[in-house]
């Protein structure tokens, strides 16, 4: 018998395996730098939405909206949004019906890191943000800023994942899109689905889809 469930659970585990393997990378277009309004409009325009379309994102859309948050705009890797001493300690997973991927902007396409529909661990109890297509959840990986204490880091951690966030909710604004900056989510769940280590800390979330109608 002991056998026989050794055996089942590491066909299990092989089978869970294979299927997060199903996931492909996700190439994005690039960043359409021409659409939306001005800063000004977008400030006057900002405001937070709960509720959202199940609409999925176009891939132009998808690709603006991430570049926008946290992508490359000079030759030299810097950033649409600024870090602590330019430490670049922020990671954008987008959070999606099919799987959870992670943003990496000098390849400007997601890449996969599990298979399934983890956009409840986002929402927790506010099941309405559930229905956003995608929830980008910003992670600060305080292992990259140096000779500072662990508060220190977390401090600074906070703050990057918020100019990321406010990055995500001007584009939102400027470009016809509801979204929200949450704290709330089930961080524990999350950090074992995406294989997060102790020192990358998921700070902010922000659920991102089309107005509903």
């Amino acid at each position: 018998m002991k056998t026989f469930i050794s055996v089942f659970a590491a066909f299990l585990f092989l089978a869970i395996t294979v299927n997060a393997q199903d996931l492909k990378p996700i190439k994005l277009n690039a960043p359409n730098k021409e659409r939306g309004v001005s800063i000004m409009k977008a400030l006057d325009m900002r405001h937070s939405e709960r509720e959202f379309s199940r609409e999925k994102l176009s891939l132009q859309d998808l690709s603006d909206l991430l570049w926008a948050a946290n992508g490359i705009n000079r030759p030299d890797g810097r950033r649409t949004a600024a870090t602590a001493r330019n430490n670049q300690d922020i990671d954008v997973y987008a959070i999606m019906e099919d799987g959870a991927y992670i943003y990496d902007a000098k390849a400007h396409e997601l890449k996969p890191v599990a298979k399934g529909d983890h956009r409840p661990l986002i929402a927790d109890t506010q099941t309405s943000v559930a229905d956003a297509p995608v929830s980008l959840l910003i992670v600060s990986e305080l292992s990259r800023f140096t000779g500072t204490d662990v508060e220190s880091r977390k401090h600074w951690g906070a703050l990057d994942a918020g100019i990321v966030s406010q990055n995500i909710m001007l584009f939102a604004s400027g470009c016809g899109f509801a979204t929200v900056p949450r704290a709330y989510m089930k961080k524990d769940e999350l950090r074992k689905v995406l294989k997060l280590s102790e020192t990358q800390e998921p700070m902010l979330n922000n659920p991102v889809g089309y107005p509903k109608k």
